[in-house]
């Protein structure tokens, strides 16, 4: 063990009889306190020991990689410390909302879905963890887009207004044509591709329910979150319809969320992530662009809402109630 063990904490593996390389790691880590971590050297990517490691100890360690081959793999473990739990997809976003890319690149739902960990979330779409937490921990030294904006620093009134003078008036304004050209194109090419009808029957129901929806949170839930701000700020109490109204409308908010975000998923599926098909035209290539972009939209909606305004309004309501 001397030879193999440094200041820096270094095991190289590649020293080991095979034998004896997972043994000895699984010593090495069950050896380590909480909060310490080692390095490992390899000569191959030791992508199965995560998983063993998983599946034997749970999910009570780290996992990051610092050089991947071609002849040297370095990856850096760590035991995680007492209570120490990953964070959920939604919570990622929050802090850094370009790695929000990341999940879109794979599928995973950061907004509807957004309380599952990566791990979970990889393990019901059968993906491979340790490349979606290597593209996030990669996403702050790769600039996906500028530097986002930091919504999770704005106050809740401030947050309200911008999700609806951007996200809800980029809805109204797209729903006419959204609603029109889903009918158009399912009535022209729904003989050939009958995809296209269901898609129309989900798009239909997608405007219709976001319009009802965005009315709901302009005239009932969003005034109810800025009269709980304006009486933190000014010390007043909160009534308990104020509170138990704010507490029934995120409720029916995320409910309502989940309907539409699971009605743009299987638009998804129907037409093969927006694939236009050769006979498609001008209309066809429309409404797709359209969908996408309106999908694409609808995540960073949902994600403010879900993830950042209901929870801290929840929590802010709660502190206000429990005042004497």
């Amino acid at each position: 063990m001397e030879t193999l063990f440094e200041e820096e904490k270094i095991l190289n593996v590649t020293l080991l009889e095979p034998r004896l390389k997972h043994p000895t790691i699984f010593q090495w880590f069950d050896e380590s306190k909480p909060g310490e971590s080692f390095t490992i050297h390899n000569d191959h990517d030791p992508k199965p020991l995560y998983y063993q490691l998983l599946g034997e100890r749970g999910n009570v360690f780290n996992w990051e990689y610092l050089e991947q081959g071609p002849q040297l793999w370095r990856v850096k473990i760590g035991k995680k410390l007492t209570g120490e739990s990953d964070e959920t997809l939604g919570e990622i976003a929050t802090k850094d909302l370009r790695k929000a890319q990341v999940f879109k690149k794979y599928g995973l739902d950061f907004c509807c879905g957004g309380k599952k960990t990566v791990k979970e979330a990889c393990a019901e779409k059968g993906l491979d963890v340790t490349k979606v937490e290597q593209e996030l921990q990669n996403a702050d030294k790769t600039s996906f887009t500028a530097r986002p904006l930091p919504y999770n620093d704005w106050s809740l009134d401030f947050l309200a207004d911008y999700i609806v003078n951007t996200h809800h008036s980029y809805v109204k304004k797209t729903v006419p044509d959204l609603s029109t050209y889903a009918a158009k194109v399912a009535r022209v090419h729904g003989d050939h591709h009958p995809e296209l009808l269901e898609i129309n029957s989900l798009a239909q129901m997608v405007c219709e329910e976001l319009t009802s929806h965005m009315v709901k949170e302009e005239r009932v839930l969003f005034p109810a979150i800025k009269k709980l701000v304006a009486s933190k700020s000014s010390g007043s109490s909160l009534d308990t319809a104020s509170a138990n109204l704010i507490k029934s409308a995120v409720s029916t908010m995320e409910e309502e969320h989940e309907t539409v975000g699971n009605a743009l998923e299987k638009i998804r599926q129907l037409s093969s992530n927006y694939t236009l098909p050769s006979d498609a035209c001008a209309s066809y290539s429309f409404l797709y662009k359209t969908l996408e972009e309106f999908e694409d939209d609808l995540h960073t909606h949902v994600h403010l809402e879900n993830n950042i305004l209901f929870p801290k309004s929840l929590k802010m309501e709660k502190n206000k109630m429990q005042q004497p």
